[in-house]
């Protein structure tokens, strides 16, 4: 029994080291990501950078390829979204390989993707995610009927503006921006009805998104609700989400 206990304490250790050692290379791969940005870097900077960049993929496709092995189903690993967030860790650096020179400089972008993977050893951010996958089909008909509003409030400010203002109103396509900024509630003020119709239908949509805005809100905060109930009862029943996921 002590020799269980302590065998279970050593894992316990382990797992815990490379967690932090694993979130330590995260924080460094993107503090290294921001000093790349720099102008004027000295030669010296620039080839310590790029062997550090070599060390962390070489650290985090150790870490991907030892989660696929363990992981039952693998398949079910590399579909899930911490695999994703695993593969888009290493992907930019392999893909900078095969590709044009003009190319890297896009690609390397996509490093920023490993700041995702703190995801998996945070609990709220756990939490988070099990919230979206409760609330996600009330969030889908939400965002299909944002898109609705938004095309209708860019066929009525068309209507009530075109004639007054034709160079920015032109068409549906030209109201789209408006749309999008009054209903959001954000009115940037770049461009904005003059006639009397318009200042009408500009008012009631912005009273429309100051209580649509509030939907998501509400519905993400009820999900977070069931999702802690979901994770006590988890930790009262003794099983712990899988790390390898």
């Amino acid at each position: 029994m002590q020799f269980k206990n302590l065998n279970t304490d050593r894992t316990t250790r382990v797992e815990f080291c490379s967690d932090v050692f694993i979130q330590t290379m995260v924080i460094l791969s993107l503090v290294a990501f921001s000093v790349e940005t720099l102008p004027d870097l000295d030669p010296a900077t620039i080839n310590f950078l790029s062997w550090f960049e070599l060390f962390s993929v070489i650290v985090f496709s150790c870490e991907y390829l030892i989660r696929l092995y363990f992981a039952k189903p693998k398949r079910e690993y590399v579909f899930s979204v911490f695999g994703m967030i695993d593969l888009l860790a290493i992907l930019p650096f392999f893909l900078g390989l095969a590709l044009d020179l003009r190319s890297i400089r896009i690609v390397r972008v996509l490093r920023v993707f490993r700041i995702l993977k703190f995801a998996r050893y945070s609990r709220a951010i756990r939490r988070f995610h099990i919230a979206l996958d409760i609330a996600r089909e009330e969030l889908i008909l939400f965002l299909c009927v944002t898109l609705i509003l938004i095309y209708l409030a860019a066929v009525g400010i068309y209507y009530c503006e075109n004639e007054a203002q034709p160079k920015v109103f032109g068409s549906v396509f030209h109201c789209l921006w408006w749309a999008i900024s009054t209903l959001s509630t954000v009115g940037y003020g770049d461009i904005y009805p003059i006639t009397v119709g318009g200042k009408i239908f500009t008012f009631i949509i912005l009273l429309i998104g100051l209580g649509f805005i509030s939907v998501p809100a509400g519905l993400v905060a009820s999900a977070l609700a069931k999702a802690r109930q979901i994770e006590d009862a988890e930790n009262a029943s003794g099983t712990t989400p899988n790390k390898h996921e």
